[in-house]
């Protein structure tokens, strides 16, 4: 069990360090406003921490990191994702 839960520790890790990786390579680029609650990669604006703090779909100030070039054609009930926060 203790050996299952540090694999799972070390992949968690090893996905984090890969995805801001590709975010500084220009691979991936950071999307506002279409993270589901909960599911949002970091900054989720004031009184939050980091990953997985949207209190909601679509908030508008949490971001997901997506392949670049793609954040600004996503659909949400909302609009359109966008590269900058979204007042709602």
């Amino acid at each position: 069990m203790t050996t299952a839960l540090s694999l799972t520790a070390s992949l968690a890790t090893a996905l984090t360090l890969a995805a801001g990786q590709a975010a500084a390579e220009g691979e991936m680029e950071k999307c506002y406003g279409v993270a589901m609650a909960g599911q949002n990669d970091c900054a989720a604006g004031p009184g939050t921490s980091c990953a997985g703090t949207a209190t909601k779909d679509y908030q508008g100030n949490a971001w997901k990191l997506v392949p670049a070039g793609t954040c600004t054609t996503m659909q949400t009930p909302h609009g359109m994702g966008s590269l900058e926060p979204v007042k709602m």
